[in-house]
């Protein structure tokens, strides 16, 4: 029996360390880290590697932090901030951060400074909006994208880091039931809108 717990231990916590390691680099060789991969007006979308690579800090010229270098929060604020001229009072955070549970559908989320709609809200989702993903078991922090068009029956998402193997642009269904919005999509919270 001891025998038996020991190599559950040595294989429990060699699945953990090669877990912690692929999540730091870069497990796709067919892209670098840094590589640009897509752009949404005119803002890129560069690729990271390992979801929790990281490749030192983003500061505007005014230095505005902008985030950590090819993480998803870097590039939804570097949209933020060159294509809609929009600074986020709190400029700190992680993705899932970025949604606030506390506030009503409709109401202004003070640390972003944009309005948040609840994931089921009256409010369909439009293009430019950020949305939101809690985080889960295999990536604490969230993730946030922008919508970079929307359709009667869904949405593309344009997004950095989603993984050595995701893709920069991905589909989501939109349903209207009994007049509120939902994104078909598990951990999404919502979305956030400059108005």
């Amino acid at each position: 029996m001891k025998k038996l717990f020991l190599i559950f231990s040595i294989l429990c916590l060699t699945g953990f360390i090669i877990y912690k390691v692929t999540k730091k680099i870069n497990l796709n060789f067919n892209y670098k880290v840094g590589q640009h991969l897509d752009s949404l007006n005119n803002v890129v979308v560069y690729y990271n590697g390992g979801v929790d690579n990281s490749s030192g800090r983003n500061t505007s010229p005014d230095d505005y932090n902008i985030g950590i270098k090819y993480q998803c929060v870097e590039f939804v604020k570097r949209y933020y901030y060159k294509h809609l001229n929009h600074k986020m009072p709190d400029a700190y955070g992680h993705a899932k951060d970025f949604y606030d549970k506390d506030l009503a559908d409709g109401e202004l989320n003070t640390k972003r400074n944009l309005i948040q709609y609840k994931n089921g809200s009256k409010t369909k989702p439009k293009p430019d909006d950020l949305i939101i993903f809690s985080g889960s078991i295999f990536n604490k922090y969230g993730h946030v994208a922008i919508i970079s068009s929307v359709a009667d029956d869904e949405i593309e998402i344009i997004q950095q880091n989603p993984g050595p193997f995701g893709k920069s642009r991905d589909k989501i269904k939109l349903k209207n039931i009994d007049g509120l919005w939902t994104l078909d999509k598990d951990r999404l919270l919502g979305w956030l809108r400059k108005e």
